[in-house]
């Protein structure tokens, strides 16, 4: 590549000194494959990256130090044309970081974050994607557990049908079978930041609840491509379901990828996620519980005196986080069900998809999948030449690949298609 001879590093990790951040590079600093990389950790605050540096070892008792602002266009310059991929963990992103993609993109530098932010997406894609093609700045949002599971997951069906099978699955049903974690801190402010920006911007409701919001040019979506709001009963699963709290972005997500691809998965490809219990009462009730609790504190947030209550008394503030003996109890465990026609035989087929990783997925997993999405965008050769990219477009099967080497589980089984 020959980026690389003239470039100081191969990744420079932003926001180091946050919760995540520090995760992330105590992931590098111990990963095998990162020991051939230069790398450096970033921030304004040199004293609390010297902190976080002593933490991770004798190896890394050297580990360059650089400093930046995220809101000083020069030394944001500086930096990014040190390194051929930023990891940025700072947000809301949508706050703290317009300036640094911006970089990337004049410098042509690769970058990959952990935004959840469609509103903010939006406004990178229209500012920065055609600039990012011809810079040749891969810009890589959602590179955590949203939307890593949900894109690649999709990406992993649909190559098994289209290598298996000569076509491509119709619709695809996400659902969470299993998972123990929490809100991140980091997720709450961003949470927290699209609601004041609803707030000043009424308007944004409408790129918000567009199942196409992310599309290169957005479409109206039809009916059934709206998020699920309620408690339902699916026959498909035998279980009942409940709204997936981070559907509202990996859906947009998928769309995008498929957009991105040139539509291989079909123009009317539907796509949907929810979380899943059991059947019978109680998983009734505990999926009511959920989509009760999670109505209530939506609504919450937007009213300022219980917002503050909240702040103060329940939710995780930025920086805060679980031990790591909680992180090491945490898990996921999603499952993608995809239904098309085969062309080879002309039967309808069905596939069940699995992707699930150990460790909370806000924290331990996330913090691997964004080291992960780094360095292939480093080292291996991927599809995309630049623009504001997905996971599955940018990236593709090589980072499956990759993620499953470190220890994800990614995989396809056949199931007895439904007459």
């Amino acid at each position: 590549m020959p980026k690389a001879s003239k470039t100081e590093f191969d990744i420079i990790l932003w926001g180091a000194t946050g919760f995540t951040g520090r995760l992330v590079a105590e992931y590098l600093a111990r990963t095998q494959d990162a020991h051939r990389a230069r790398w450096a950790l970033a921030g304004r605050d040199r004293a609390r990256l010297e902190q976080v540096r002593a933490t991770l070892g004798p190896a890394c008792a050297e580990l360059p130090l650089v400093i930046g602002d995220a809101k000083d266009a020069a030394s944001l310059d500086a930096m990014v044309a040190r390194t051929r991929v930023v990891i940025s963990t700072v947000g809301p992103y949508a706050k703290y970081g317009n300036e640094l993609v911006a970089a990337c993109v004049r410098g042509g530098t690769d970058y990959c974050d952990l935004t959840g932010e469609v509103q903010w997406m939006r406004r990178m894609i229209d500012a920065h994607h055609e600039r990012a093609r011809e810079t040749g700045a891969r810009i890589v949002h959602t590179c955590g557990f949203d939307s890593i599971p949900s894109d690649l997951g999709v990406l992993m069906v649909q190559e098994y049908m289209r290598e298996h099978h000569g076509g491509h699955c119709e619709r695809i049903l996400f659902h969470v079978a299993k998972m123990r974690g929490g809100f991140s801190g980091g997720t709450v402010a961003s949470m927290l930041q699209t609601v004041d920006e609803l707030r000043a911007d009424p308007s944004l409701r409408r790129v918000l609840g567009n199942p196409h919001a992310l599309d290169p040019e957005p479409r109206r979506g039809r009916p059934e491509e709206r998020d699920q709001m309620g408690v339902r009963y699916n026959p498909e699963l035998g279980r009942w379901t409940a709204p997936f709290v981070m559907s509202a972005v990996n859906t947009r997500v998928v769309r995008r990828s498929n957009a991105l691809l040139g539509h291989p998965w079909g123009q009317d490809f539907l796509y949907s996620e929810v979380s899943s219990f059991r059947p019978g009462v109680k998983g009734l009730l505990t999926a009511t519980g959920m989509t009760a609790g999670l109505g209530g504190l939506l609504a919450a947030m937007s009213v300022p005196a219980l917002r503050r209550q909240l702040e103060k008394r329940v939710l995780p503030a930025p920086g805060e986080g679980p031990s790591p003996e909680e992180r090491e109890r945490g898990f996921f465990e999603v499952r993608l069900i995809g239904e098309g026609m085969s062309a080879k035989s002309g039967n309808r087929v069905r596939l069940e998809g699995k992707v699930a990783a150990k460790g909370d997925p806000g924290y331990a997993a996330t913090s691997r999948m964004l080291a992960e999405s780094a360095l292939c965008l480093a080292f291996d050769e991927a599809p995309a030449k630049g623009g504001v990219l997905t996971p599955a477009s940018s990236m593709g099967m090589r980072l499956v690949e990759r993620l499953r080497r470190a220890g994800m589980t990614f995989e396809v089984q056949e199931q007895a298609s439904r007459s």
